[in-house]
């Protein structure tokens, strides 16, 4: 039988009785002023900061993906130079806060007034514009938060491939698999039950990151709410109107890491405790035994 445990069902009424009272407390306070919230929580402004919002998300991970793959695999390679810079890379741009990137790449024109790309000892010009008609807010939040989070991506896939038994790439190249074919066949498959669960996290983080962008006046959500309560000085509710945003994100991305980790974790997964209707099931099936054999 179950061991009983009084103390978890006082502590979750507990718990209950406190956020019922702190989501009363919310819902009568005036200064939530639900009108305004309501009326911006689907207003074309929010909603295009929104998109706003997802697109650097998506553009960001997918930059730092590839780009932490490309860095993951020079670190484990047997060149010491290519080793060398993408540990330099990770050093720097993990020790720099996200915040401060954004700046820079925004005011990278107190720095380059112009972007010129040429041929190197010559005078031949391909291409060249003032840097501030080149990178604009949104262009410099995908720089730092793309570039930021390849430093990132690059120490998960490294560990994500050095959980993977060395002896299993040695019979690859026994087989005359190339070291491409064992990274896609091999090496990836296996590395992705451990680089899920952290990706995951980390493209929730990058959601929350991009309020950051407001700093630069990038025309994400926080930007455009920040530029609605500056006007009707209503701070509250539109605050709390991005929560409500950031909370959906955040649920709605969740679903998919979850699918991906039982997708990739299939095998080697903890088994589930048995449930309560299974332990009944099996005491009825061995009193039926014990019953036929009485009987016969």
């Amino acid at each position: 039988m179950r061991r009983k445990h009084p103390w978890q069902w006082a502590a979750a009424i507990v718990l209950v009785l406190i956020v019922f009272l702190a989501l009363r407390s919310l819902a009568t306070n005036p200064n939530v002023d639900l009108p305004t919230i309501v009326k911006y929580l689907f207003d074309p402004l929010t909603l295009s900061g929104l998109g706003v919002t997802l697109a650097l998300t998506v553009v960001s991970m997918v930059l730092g993906l590839a780009g932490g793959m490309v860095l993951a695999v020079m670190r484990l390679s047997g060149n010491v130079v290519l080793a060398t810079m993408s540990r330099l890379y990770v050093w720097a741009f993990r020790a720099v806060p996200v915040l401060v990137q954004l700046i820079f790449w925004a005011y990278l024109g107190a720095l380059y007034a112009h972007i010129t790309i040429g041929i190197p000892f010559t005078d031949i010009v391909l291409f060249s514009a003032r840097t501030s008609d080149v990178i604009g807010g949104t262009t410099a939040a995908i720089l730092a938060l793309g570039l930021s989070e390849m430093a990132y991506c690059a120490e998960i896939v490294r560990g994500g491939m050095l959980a993977i038994d060395r002896g299993q790439i040695e019979a690859a190249h026994s087989l005359a698999m190339s070291p491409g074919l064992t990274m896609r066949r091999i090496v990836l498959p296996q590395a992705m039950r451990v680089i899920v669960p952290p990706l995951g996290n980390e493209t929730i983080n990058m959601v929350k990151l991009t309020s950051l962008v407001s700093v630069i006046a990038g025309a994400d959500l926080m930007t455009r709410l920040q530029t609605v309560y500056s006007q009707n000085f209503k701070v509250i509710p539109l605050l709390l109107v991005g929560s409500i945003w950031y909370l959906i994100l955040i649920t709605l991305l969740s679903f998919p890491q979850a699918w991906l980790e039982r997708r990739y974790g299939r095998g080697v997964t903890a088994q589930r405790s048995p449930s309560w209707r299974s332990i009944v099931a099996w005491h009825h099936r061995r009193h039926a035994k014990r019953l036929k054999g009485a009987t016969s």
